[in-house]
């Protein structure tokens, strides 16, 4: 089963875009770029100093994994990204149209448990209720799907994937 879109896997951190993202691609045949490989050092360094980035901070980000969403259009691929603003997404969509957003959303409780059970990442949960008042969801006229993210990894995978196809049975 392939797809033609490019899928962004977008939510706050904790959510699991690292782990859902990589599956999506293998379920889809196509291949996964982990969005946090797209920061500058000093982005990496800032975040696991327990600062937020700013806009100033993610523009050139969100353009390198723009810029490879754009290198896969019309053959497929899936990327994290928290996405986390619209501005952010639109973005994404200015170098890559037809990307599609699959947004993990979970509760606080739920995302920070998760958080303070990684190892080697370099967010701290201490930026969850900086990523949370950030976030603004996919509205209506951006094409996506949220998936709640309480299940396995395999069932949220089968979620997204099911959203995902009622999504382009809507769209055709």
């Amino acid at each position: 089963m392939n797809t033609p879109h490019v899928v962004v896997v977008m939510g706050v951190a904790g959510t699991g875009k690292t782990t859902i993202g990589p599956l999506l691609a293998a379920r889809y045949g196509v291949p996964y770029a982990e969005g946090d490989d797209f920061h500058p050092p000093a982005n990496i360094a800032k975040m696991s100093a327990g600062t937020p980035l700013d806009d100033e901070d993610r523009w050139p980000w969100l353009d390198a994994i723009g810029e490879w969403a754009h290198g896969r259009a019309g053959l497929g691929g899936v990327v994290s990204s928290s996405a986390l603003k619209r501005s952010y997404r639109d973005r994404l969509r200015a170098a890559a149209p037809d990307v599609v957003f699959v947004h993990l959303t979970g509760d606080r409780a739920l995302v920070e448990d998760r958080m303070s059970h990684r190892e080697g990442h370099f967010m701290p949960t201490a930026l969850l209720d900086s990523q949370f008042a950030t976030l603004q969801p996919l509205e209506t006229d951006e094409t996506g799907v949220a998936v709640e993210v309480s299940g396995s990894p395999e069932e949220i995978t089968e979620q997204a994937v099911a959203a995902l196809a009622d999504l382009s049975g809507a769209s055709s």
